[in-house]
C-alpha cells in the first residue's frame, strides 16, 4: 500500500526559468540583407542552462533578442537577464517589465558586474563576476525560499569539471557560426580601456586540454571558433592546447596578442593545429597612444612582420584599430587606413575608442570633465561618448565612417585580398559583407543624439 501510495503522488512542479539576452544597437535595425544574426552562436545562456542543478527539475527556456522578439506575457518562476553595458538600458527595461508582473529578475553579466549598485534598482539578485559557482548556488538558494541580493564570484574559482554548453537549446540555423568553446577565461594585461581587469581581474583562468577537446568531439564540430580574449596568455598551456588539436583535424578561429610573433614554434603549432582565422588588436601605430592606453607589448612588435608570419602559414587576420586616443588627429584615420592596405589585412575593423564605466579611461574622462554622456545604449564602439583630445566628436565619427568606407571599397578590398591571397573565397565573403555595413553605417550607429544636444545649447534649431 506504501508503494501505491508513493507512486500515485504527484511529481514536484518544474522549476521555470527563462534564461534572456537582450538585443544591442546592431539588432535594433536590421538591414533586409541580411537574414541570419551577424554573431557566432554566444556561450552566456547556454553555458548558463548547462549549470542549473540537476535536481531542481529545471524547465529552461533560452530568449536571445537579437535573433527573436521577447513575449512580454512569458509564465516563469525566475528571469535571468545577461547585459553588456551597451544592452544595460534594455535589460533594465525588462527586468522592471517582468518584476512590476511579480516575477523575479537576476542581474548578470559584465555590466552589472562593473556597477552592480545600479543594476541593484532593478533586479531581485545580482551575480557579479563569472557565474559558475555562484548561479547554483543562487538556483538552490531561490528554491529554498533564500535567495541573497548579491552573489560574487569567488576568489578560488576553477574552471575544471565544468558540464557542456547547452547549444540545443539555441536555434543554431539563426547565427552565421554555430560552434564556439572557450578554453581559457581573463587576460594578463592591464589595456586600461578594458573592461577584462576591471571586471574580473587579471588571473587567467584555463579549462583542462582534455576537456576541452572532449567537448569538441562531442559537439561534432569541423570548424569552430574559440572566444577566448586572449589564448596566448600562457604559452605552455598554448602549445598543450594547439597540440592537442591537431588529430582533430578541425579549422578554427580565436583571438591572440600581437606577441604571437615572437614565439616562431607557436607560430608553427596555430598552423598545424588548423588555425585559419585569428583577431589581432593592433589598436593604434601611435607609440604614444599604445602607451596612454597601457598597450605597450604591442610597440615591441614590427607590424608588417605579424601580418607577413601569418599570412605565410594560411592565417587569414582580422586586425582590429581603434580611433579617438588623445594623440590622435585628423591625419590618424588615412595613415591607419594606408597601413591595412598596404599591409594586406584581411578584414579590417574600426572602433571609436569607447570608456566602459569603471575602466580606468572612464575614470580618468571623467575626472577631467571629458564625458559627454552616460546613456549606456551609446557604448558600443561606434558613437562618439567622451570629448576627444584633438577632434570634435563629429570629426571623429566622420573620420571612422570614412575609414570603414575607404577600406572597403572595390578598389581597396582587391588591394588587400589578392594580394595576400589567402583563403580567398572566404575572405572575399566577409569583405563583401563588411563593405555593406561600412556603406550603412548610419543606419546602425550615428552621434545625432550629441549633434542635436549642441545645436540646443547654442540655439541652433534642430
Amino acid at each position: 500500500m506504501l508503494l501505491m501510495a508513493t507512486l500515485n503522488q504527484p511529481s514536484p512542479p518544474k522549476l521555470r526559468i527563462a534564461l534572456i539576452s537582450p538585443r544591442g544597437p546592431l539588432y535594433r535595425h536590421r538591414i533586409g540583407a541580411w537574414k541570419k544574426s551577424l554573431r557566432y552562436m554566444p556561450l552566456t545562456l547556454t553555458t548558463l542552462a548547462a549549470l542549473i542543478p540537476p535536481e531542481l527539475n529545471a524547465e529552461v527556456t533560452l530568449l536571445d533578442e537579437g535573433i527573436e522578439a521577447i513575449n512580454f506575457d512569458l509564465s516563469a518562476d525566475l528571469i535571468g537577464i545577461s547585459a553588456i553595458t551597451g544592452t544595460a538600458p534594455r535589460s533594465y527595461e525588462l527586468a522592471d517589465h517582468f518584476r512590476r508582473r511579480g516575477l523575479p529578475v537576476v542581474l548578470g553579466g559584465v555590466h552589472p558586474t562593473l556597477m552592480p549598485d545600479e543594476a541593484a534598482r532593478h533586479a531581485d539578485s545580482v551575480v557579479v563576476g563569472y557565474a559558475e559557482e555562484s548561479w547554483p548556488q543562487l538556483l538552490r538558494d531561490f528554491v529554498a525560499g533564500q535567495m541573497q541580493p548579491r552573489y560574487d564570484q569567488s576568489p578560488t574559482l576553477s574552471l575544471a569539471g565544468l558540464p557542456f554548453a547547452r547549444r540545443d537549446l539555441l536555434p543554431g540555423s539563426r547565427f552565421t557560426i554555430t560552434h564556439t568553446i572557450e578554453a581559457t577565461r581573463g587576460c594578463v594585461h592591464p589595456c586600461d580601456f578594458c573592461v577584462v581587469p576591471t571586471a574580473w581581474g587579471r588571473r587567467p583562468l584555463q579549462r583542462p586540454v582534455a576537456e576541452v577537446v572532449a567537448e569538441i568531439r562531442h559537439m561534432r564540430a569541423r570548424r569552430l571558433i574559440f572566444l577566448d580574449l586572449n589564448l596566448i596568455a600562457d604559452l605552455e598551456y598554448a602549445r598543450e592546447l594547439f597540440s592537442a588539436l591537431i588529430p582533430l583535424k578541425i579549422t578554427w578561429g580565436g583571438l591572440v596578442t600581437t606577441t604571437v610573433i615572437r614565439h616562431p614554434d607557436l607560430l608553427d603549432l596555430l598552423a598545424r593545429s588548423g588555425c585559419r582565422g585569428l583577431l589581432l588588436g593592433f589598436e593604434s601605430l601611435s607609440p604614444q597612444a599604445l602607451a596612454e592606453t597601457h598597450k605597450a607589448f604591442n610597440l615591441r612588435q614590427d607590424y608588417y612582420e605579424v601580418v607577413r608570419e601569418l599570412h605565410a602559414r594560411g592565417i587569414g587576420i582580422q586586425g582590429c584599430f581603434v580611433f579617438g586616443f588623445d594623440h590622435d588627429t585628423a591625419d590618424t584615420f588615412a595613415a591607419t587606413v594606408d597601413f591595412a592596405l598596404s599591409a594586406k589585412i584581411d578584414l579590417p575593423r574600426y572602433a571609436i575608442l569607447t570608456p566602459f564605466p569603471g575602466t580606468p579611461l572612464f575614470n580618468r574622462l571623467k575626472a577631467e570633465g571629458r564625458i559627454l554622456t552616460e546613456d549606456w545604449t551609446l557604448y558600443d564602439g561606434q558613437h562618439v561618448v567622451y570629448r576627444p583630445q584633438r577632434l570634435t566628436p563629429a570629426e571623429l565619427l566622420a573620420g571612422t565612417e570614412g575609414a570603414w568606407k575607404k577600406t572597403y571599397s572595390y578598389r581597396s578590398i582587391a588591394q588587400r585580398l589578392f594580394g595576400a591571397r589567402i583563403q580567398l573565397p572566404l575572405s572575399l565573403a566577409a569583405n563583401l559583407g563588411y563593405r555593406f555595413y561600412a556603406h550603412h553605417l548610419r543606419d546602425y550607429y550615428n552621434c545625432d543624439w550629441y549633434l542635436g544636444q549642441q545645436a540646443a545649447a547654442e540655439g541652433i534649431p534642430a
